[in-house]
């Protein structure tokens, strides 16, 4: 049995997501992570490209979207949201395009390093208009998938804070076995995990 490193294998999930029109973005840590998102949310609202968010905008829009529930991450990131701005009139936010998903910015980074109660650093990571919906938690080939899952386990209770509560879906996979789960408040267990499928529900394996 051939033993592909993590790192060769996260290089081709990359390419593989760049392939289908992600665009790769280096981001490293939380603080680059909030700029990014706060680069996007000023690009896609019209209002926002003639008068960008100011410093007391933003930090007041991430006093109320941060760091809350995955349940109510996810109920931000489906609704609009109001922000009143610093001249007291109200802008309307939209997190995520469901009518128009090509109105949507597709983004895929790896390597983010955070440190919370303990360091991390997360494979790969899926943003959609800067907020990161989906983790890919990569080990490799002959490592088995428990792993993976045990670290993400890991990583739920220690270190994802801040945006990464918007994360909807964990991504695990050793190149032969890919498994995926949905993220949620409480506690998460291997019965939660479905084998990756093609669409007839056969497994796809290496």
């Amino acid at each position: 049995m051939s033993y592909e490193r993590e790192d060769a294998l996260e290089a081709k999930v990359m390419k593989r997501l760049e392939g289908i029109g992600y665009e790769r973005v280096p981001i490293r840590s939380n603080e680059a992570l909030e700029q990014n998102f706060r680069d996007i949310l000023n690009r896609r609202h019209a209002k926002l490209k003639a008068e960008p968010l100011s410093d007391k905008e933003f930090s007041r829009l991430m006093t109320q979207i941060n760091n809350k529930s995955v349940f109510d991450s996810a109920k931000i990131l489906r609704d609009k949201f109001v922000l009143k701005r610093d001249d007291e009139t109200e802008l309307y936010l939209e997190f995520f395009d469901q009518k128009n998903y090509a109105r949507n910015s597709f983004q895929v980074t790896n390597q983010i390093s955070v440190e919370d109660r303990f360091k991390g650093r997360y494979d790969v990571t899926v943003l959609i208009n800067g907020l990161p919906v989906v983790q890919l938690e990569l080990k490799r080939r002959g490592v088995a998938i428990n792993e993976a899952f045990n670290q993400v386990k890991r990583y739920r209770r220690d270190n994802y804070t801040g945006l990464f509560r918007y994360t909807q879906l964990f991504l695990l996979s050793n190149y032969n076995d890919t498994r995926y789960f949905a993220n949620g408040d409480k506690e998460i267990m291997k019965s939660h995990m479905f084998y990756w499928t093609d669409e007839e529900n056969n497994r796809i394996v290496r």
